[in-house]
This record gives structure tokens, sequence and C-alpha cells, in this order.
């Protein structure tokens, strides 16, 4: 595995949702470099399941990183994408959404709106 693109591991960091499928980070960079991060449309009808993994990831972000701005490292680019533009923006401008050392910082504005239940806790 030589030659592989350096990416940080957030360690303590949930591997998943537990008890799911649902991904949250990775175990190794890929060999092409990060895959890029992209502002998906969360549409009203999504799966239970669907809305309960982002709750689930937003969750690990709040506690892990609280407002700081982290480094994107063994994130899912896919589980990312699903809460990027919105409760989680670029930390630093320019952004590289194809970087693993791009920063990303949790907005609490959006999360008060889409989360409420998580900064009530």
């Amino acid at each position: 595995m030589a030659n592989l693109p350096y990416m940080d591991k957030h360690r303590g960091f949930p591997g998943r949702l537990p008890g799911t499928d649902f991904q949250f980070v990775l175990r190794r960079a890929h060999k092409d470099g990060a895959t890029e991060i992209t502002e998906r449309i969360r549409f009203p009808d999504r799966r239970p399941a669907d809305r309960r993994a982002d709750e689930g990831f937003m969750r690990a972000l709040l506690e892990h990183f609280g407002e700081e701005p982290f480094v994107r490292g063994n994130l899912d680019a896919g589980r990312l994408s699903w809460l990027f533009g919105r409760e989680v923006v670029p930390a630093e401008d320019p952004f590289d959404p194809e970087s693993y050392e791009a920063m990303l910082r949790v907005d609490l504005k959006a999360v008060q709106k889409t989360f409420p239940d998580l900064l009530d806790q």
C-alpha cells in the first residue's frame, strides 16, 4: 500500500451508525485521492433510516469537534455530502472538496434548524 495519499484518522470517531451499515469513516486513503464532497439534496421523503444516519453522523461531529474547524481526514465523503453546504461548511478559502486535508466546520445555526434536539442535550 505504498504511495497512498496522507489521510488523518480521527481516533475515537464512530465507524458507523450503531446497528446499521451506514459508514462514517474510511479505513484507508483511496489510491487515487479523496472522493469529492458535493452538496446532496435531502428530499423530504427520504427514508427514516437515512434521516437517522444523518442525525447520528451530525451528533458524532458535534461530540468530536463541536464548533472547532476540523480536517476532513478519514470522514466518509458520501456521509459528509448529505450535510455539506448546510450543517457542515468549508472552514477555509479556497476549499478543495477533493482533499483529505480540507478543513471543515459545523454551522451551529444550521444544526439548530435541522437537528434542534442535538443542541438541546
